[in-house]
């Protein structure tokens, strides 16, 4: 797949305090274009949330950050148009319903019919077909996803995948559009120690290639720039387990986007 230019990352004393608290707030790093970055921290500690600011999906209530050169909060609608979101529950989880083959096809023609040129949408239709195919053949071997790996290729319903393989699946119809950051919830979440390094590879392999990369986890792996939502030892400030899941999705409903 054809390797987008990074989007460069940097915060500073980024917040979000929400009806019940802060969800998080004095956030400061700086990442380069391609970067891996780690946001670390326990569950209930602002994680979800900060991933989400810094992809345009919540609007932040303090400090700003930089996201590909598009100043935060003001440039949501910029940032989602080249940010993408894998697997992130409660936003962009996979239907259990449909099967791999199905969320392939449902994201190519959502590709092609939103963010596709009024000449592309018009040229003949097996060129469209072939288009599509490529794209999709393309994410999932970015992705490390074989379809003829698992129990009926392509046609697999999304229940019987294992965690590893969903993953591999949401990183891949995230990689369709090309985004020039992606941002992956729960990395390490009801994995093997083995499937989590495994996990980090190929997260390791999209930031080589040329993708920002933002990963919410428990334990940042070496190498990786870690980011941090808790408040340092010693400060006074509040902490940010007090905002809710209904808090999530009412911000992210304020932005007009998941």
């Amino acid at each position: 797949m054809e390797s987008p230019h990074g989007a460069a990352l940097s915060a500073e004393d980024f917040g979000l305090e929400g009806p019940r608290g802060w969800a998080f707030r004095g956030v400061e790093f700086t990442a380069p274009p391609g970067s891996l970055v780690a946001v670390e921290g326990p569950s209930g500690s602002g994680r979800t949330c900060l991933l989400l600011a810094l992809t345009g999906r919540m609007r932040s209530t303090q400090g700003h950050a930089e996201v590909g050169g598009e100043r935060l909060p003001g440039r949501l609608a910029v940032v989602r148009g080249f940010s993408a979101l894998g697997p992130v529950p409660g936003v962009s989880e996979l239907d259990p319903s449909l099967t791999v083959a199905e969320h392939l096809r449902e994201r190519a023609l959502l590709r092609r019919r939103f963010d596709g040129s009024l000449r592309s949408l018009l040229r003949p239709r097996a060129e469209r077909s072939a288009t599509a195919r490529d794209t999709i053949d393309a994410a999932l071997s970015a992705a490390g996803l074989d379809l003829a790996t698992l129990p009926k290729a392509e046609r697999t319903s999304v229940r019987d995948l294992e965690r590893l393989e969903a993953l591999r699946l949401s990183v891949s119809l995230a990689l369709m559009g090309r985004p020039r950051l992606l941002a992956v919830d729960d990395t390490d979440l009801k994995l093997s120690a083995t499937d989590r390094g495994l996990v980090w590879e190929l997260l390791r392999a999209l930031s080589a290639g040329g993708t920002t990369v933002l990963a919410v986890c428990s334990e940042a792996p070496e190498g990786a720039l870690t980011v941090r939502t808790r408040p340092a030892a010693g400060t006074d400030a509040p902490s940010d387990d007090t905002t809710t899941g209904k808090d999530t999705a009412d911000a992210i409903a304020e932005t007009g986007s998941a």
